[in-house]
């Protein structure tokens, strides 16, 4: 308990006038910045955190929720709705792509198995780029924008190849919109080509 005493005798050893002022708010503004260093620390084994909480879109089954709600959207005739959760879903895919990618180069040679589930994770992300992809070509060639749909089209055979259904069905596309006219048949299909 602080005596009534000690309290008179710090008032009476306070400076007066201008410096009583100065040294008052050098002491206030001393206090101010010491105020968080003395908030108690938080341990990091006390308070867990994550990077990312739960439910955001950096994750391959949001990307598949947002493919969802766009097909729904576009469905219901909303299609720039669909276009935004479309493009939402898009650039999704394309950071978890590099993120994927990034991890997977950093612990190459270290442990094999965190490299092999960030391939498969990554080519789980690109094939849902293509299918994105191939989601907004569509809903453009819908509103007679090929010119937007054609960019979308050629990097899914860029990334899917035309070995690929995804790629294929991007390509024949293509020759739909008369952007290219040599049709492709995939070697060993009944139209030989």
């Amino acid at each position: 308990m602080i005596r009534p005493s000690a309290i008179v005798s710090l008032r009476s050893a306070r400076p007066s006038g201008f410096a009583g002022v100065c040294g008052g708010a050098l002491a206030l503004a001393l206090l101010a910045l010491a105020q968080p260093l003395l908030q108690p620390v938080a341990r990091a084994q006390d308070t867990p955190q994550t990077v990312q909480p739960a439910g955001t879109d950096l994750n391959l089954s949001s990307v598949k929720t947002l493919l969802a709600r766009g097909d729904a959207a576009v469905a219901s005739g909303n299609l720039a709705e669909g276009r935004r959760l479309y493009d939402l879903a898009r650039d999704a895919s394309r950071r978890l792509l590099g993120f994927y990618r990034d991890l997977s180069g950093s612990f190459r040679g270290l442990d094999a198995r965190i490299p092999r589930e960030m391939d498969d994770k990554g080519r789980e992300a690109l094939t849902l780029l293509a299918e994105t992809n191939l989601r907004l070509a569509a809903l453009f060639r819908r509103q007679n924008q090929p010119e937007v749909a054609i960019p979308l089209l050629v990097e899914v055979v860029k990334i899917m190849t035309p070995t690929n259904e995804g790629g294929r069905k991007a390509y024949q596309q293509l020759v739909e919109l008369g952007f290219v006219v040599t049709p492709y048949t995939a070697p060993g299909s009944a139209a030989g080509g």
